[in-house]
């Protein structure tokens, strides 16, 4: 080992302990929504996206350094060939004590009872709209009804707990804020409410013009429902709120407003492999070259990983004026 100390955490400079890890398993999509990607992409060719064999040791090398959490991020991870195989091999790992995935929810209806029999405990669906038409110019090619059966077909799986993400756009949907909290709750479901993030140029709308601030939601939420803040907290950046009359949680994801970088305990590995710090910089470790140059030796790639812990800033440093401080799309980083 050459002097090499082995130790069974990751902690950042700032002293913050790195317990989970959201896994790109493709950059493709069967939706083009409006806030993550362009309408015409290029996607990765295949030798540059991890294999399921290097995506499957990536999460069991975070696993054996103390990650308990593993979210399967894409574009959607639904549209990847075999994805329920590498979802059976991840849930097997020891030490995972939460194991979810970020989806469209299109696919669910093909795949939900796979995925929960091989051991994904919880779902997160994006869902901005209720109205068929408005979901179809957001996602662009993108079909509500199948959502929400799939959504559905989850719920019937016996997943723990199924979440909505709703990115708010201000002239664009925070008409239906009300609306989907209300959803939610005849669902028995949570939902989160999101900040649109500046991740690639996109040509759609100016962000400047369409920032919605979770503070402006949550008072449009107050203004049919009682907010109560909870000391529920969980491995991401939610706050959450419960409602006296409803098991649903309402969350807000505040990227600008409500910075949550202090306790950040969270990296990213891209779908080609990079190990990205911080959503908002582009801090990284080229991960895929330690695993094509040390192939299958999990040893040399849980050094690499110790190794870039130092690159973890303190803090990201988004602006709500519509500048894009990261040039990458949402669907090579995952949600």
């Amino acid at each position: 080992m050459g002097g090499f100390i082995m130790t069974d955490e990751l902690i950042d400079n700032f002293g913050r302990k790195v317990s989970y890890v959201r896994l790109s398993v493709t950059d493709r999509c069967d939706f083009r929504c409006v806030y993550c990607m362009s309408e015409e992409m290029t996607f990765l060719p295949r030798d540059e996206v991890l294999s399921l064999e290097e995506l499957g040791l990536v999460a069991k090398a975070f696993t054996e350094l103390g990650v308990e959490k593993i979210r399967l991020t894409g574009g959607e991870p639904l549209v990847r060939r075999d994805i329920s195989r590498l979802v059976s091999d991840i849930g097997a790992l020891p030490g995972l004590k939460d194991f979810s995935m970020t989806t469209n929810g299109a696919g669910l209806g093909r795949h939900a009872q796979a995925l929960r029999q091989g051991g994904l405990e919880r779902l997160n669906i994006s869902l901005d709209t209720l109205d068929p038409e408005r979901f179809k110019r957001v996602t662009r090619t993108g079909d509500l009804q199948k959502v929400l059966d799939g959504m559905r077909a989850a719920r019937d799986a016996g997943f723990r707990r199924i979440k909505l993400n709703a990115v708010i756009l201000k002239g664009r949907n925070d008409d239906e804020v009300t609306s989907l909290v209300d959803f939610a709750r005849r669902e028995q479901v949570d939902i989160s409410f999101i900040e649109e993030m500046p991740l690639g140029e996109v040509s759609d709308h100016s962000r400047a013009e369409t920032y919605c601030s979770s503070d402006e939601v949550k008072a449009m939420i107050e203004q049919h429902h009682e907010l109560l803040p909870t000391t529920e907290t969980t491995p991401g950046p939610s706050r959450y709120f419960r409602m006296p009359d409803s098991e649903t949680r309402i969350g807000f994801i505040s990227p600008h407003s409500h910075n949550f970088c202090s306790s950040c305990n969270r990296v990213r590995v891209t779908v080609e492999g990079r190990l990205l710090l911080c959503l908002g910089n582009e801090h990284s470790v080229d991960l895929r070259a330690v695993l094509r140059r040390h192939p299958g030796n999990i040893e040399e790639l849980k050094k690499a990983i110790i190794a870039a812990m130092p690159l973890k800033p303190e803090r990201h440093h988004f602006t709500t004026d519509g500048d894009v401080q990261v040039v990458r799309f949402m669907n090579m980083t995952g949600g």
